[in-house]
C-alpha cells in the first residue's frame, strides 16, 4: 500500500511525514522526493512467529510518499506526476495558528486540494477523447464503454464533482490506467495544535475524532493530527515516548492510527502463510477470491492453483496448534471463487 502526502503550502506536510515515518531531513529534504516505508504492526503475525520459530518473519509494509516542493513552471506540469501511483492520497489540513496568515480553513483547503485534482483530471480525460475521436477519423475502433466512461467522468469533472464520488468510474478496469487524481480515496489529517485532539467542525463534511471510524463527505475520511508533537514522539526511545504519550493523552502514535484508518479507508484485509522457513502477511482487498490473493503471492501459484487449504486464525489460536484444529476439523479445502477473510491462513496447493 503506498500513499501519498500532499497539502497547501504551510499545510505541515512534512512535519507530518516525518511524524509517520520517523525520518529527518528538514528543510533541505523539501526539494526531493522522500519516501518512507513502514512495517504494518500485527500482533498475530508476532504470535504465529513464535509458534513456527520460522527462519524469516515478514510483515506487511506501508509507503508514504510525499512530492517534492515544485517551484515555477515545474508546479503546474509536475507537480502531481510523483503520486499517480499511489493507492490512496493523505490531505495535510492546517488547523493551528500561523504567525502572518489568516486562520485556519480546512473545508476551504479540501475544495482547494480537490479542485487541482480534478482540473489535472479534466485535462487527461479531454485530450484522450480528442486522441480516441482522431483515431475514429484514421479508422480505429476505439471501445465505445470506455468513451462513454470518458464523457462521463468529464461531465462530472466540469460540475466540479471528483471522480472518487462515482464508484463505477473510479473503480473501473477500462479506467485504470489514467490513474485519476480525484478518483483516489482521501484520508484528512487535521493537523492541530499540542494542546488540541479535537475534530474542528467542517463545513459540508463529517468527519469523526480521533480514533472512531467515519466518512467524511464526497468519499473523504478524517482524524486529527498533532503533527509537530506527533513529529518529536517519533524521535524518541521508548522510554522516552511512554512519559510523552501519559502527559498529552495520546493512546497510539500517529503511525499507527494512521495505518488502522488507511486499511478500513481502502477496504484492505490481512491473510497469512505460515512455515518453519517464513511466515508472512499478504495484503488484499476484501471480498478477493482465492485464485487473486494466491497471485499476490507469485503468478505460478495462480495458474497452477489447484485448491486453498484455509484456517482461521482464531480458529489456530482456539486449538494451540495447527495438526490440533486439523483434527477438530476447523481446516478446510476451498476452491477459486472463495472470498478470502481477515486473518485465513492459507496453504495454496498448485502444480506448474
Amino acid at each position: 500500500m503506498k500513499l501519498g502526502i500532499i497539502g497547501l503550502s504551510g499545510a505541515g506536510k512534512t512535519t507530518v511525514f516525518e511524524a509517520l515515518t520517523g525520518a529527518t531531513g528538514g528543510e533541505s529534504a523539501k526539494m526531493e522526493d522522500r519516501i518512507g516505508t513502514i512495517t504494518v504492526p500485527d500482533e498475530r503475525v508476532d504470535i504465529l512467529s513464535k509458534i513456527y520459530s520460522p527462519q524469516k518473519t515478514i510483515f506487511a509494509k506501508v509507503e508514504y510518499f510525499i512530492p517534492a516542493k515544485k517551484q515555477g513552471k515545474e508546479k503546474d506540469s509536475s507537480q502531481w506526476t510523483g503520486v499517480r501511483d499511489c493507492d490512496a492520497l493523505i490531505y495535510v489540513l492546517r488547523n493551528f495558528k500561523q504567525y502572518g496568515t489568516e486562520g485556519a480553513d480546512p473545508g476551504q483547503d479540501i475544495a482547494t486540494l480537490d479542485s487541482e485534482l480534478m482540473v489535472n483530471d479534466f485535462m487527461v480525460v479531454e485530450k484522450r477523447l480528442e486522441r480516441l475521436a482522431l483515431d475514429a477519423k484514421r479508422g480505429k475502433k476505439p471501445n465505445p464503454e470506455e468513451i462513454a466512461l470518458l464523457k462521463e467522468a468529464l461531465e462530472h469533472l466540469e460540475e466540479e464533482k471528483p471522480l472518487r464520488s462515482f464508484p463505477h468510474i473510479a473503480d473501473s478496469p477500462l479506467l485504470k490506467g489514467y490513474a485519476f487524481l480525484s478518483a483516489k480515496s482521501v484520508l484528512a489529517l487535521l493537523n492541530n495544535e499540542d494542546e488540541d485532539s479535537e475534530m474542528p467542525e467542517i463545513a459540508g463534511f463529517s468527519m469523526a475524532e480521533e480514533g472512531e471510524s467515519s466518512t467524511g463527505g464526497s468519499g473523504i475520511e478524517g482524524m486529527v493530527i498533532r503533527g509537530k508533537l506527533e513529529q518529536e514522539l517519533s524521535q524518541m526511545t521508548d522510554e522516552e515516548a511512554e512519559d510523552f504519550l501519559s502527559e498529552f493523552n495520546i493512546t497510539a502514535s500517529a503511525t499507527d492510527r494512521v495505518i488502522i484508518k488507511s486499511y478500513s479507508l481502502l477496504g484492505l484485509i490481512s491473510f497469512f502463510t505460515v512455515g518453519e522457513d517464513e511466515v508472512r502477511a499478504w495484503t488484499i482487498k476484501k471480498e478477493t477470491e482465492a485464485l487473486n490473493a494466491a497471485d499476490v503471492i507469485h503468478s505460478d501459484i495462480k495458474q497452477g492453483f489447484i485448491r486453498a487449504e484455509v484456517m482461521a486464525y482464531g480458529d489456530l489460536m482456539e486449538a494451540g496448534s495447527y495438526n490440533e484444529a486439523k483434527k477438530k476439523g476447523r481446516a478446510r479445502l476451498e476452491g477459486k471463487t472463495y472470498l478470502v477473510e481477515d486473518g485465513d491462513i492459507i496453504n495454496f496447493r498448485f502444480n506448474v
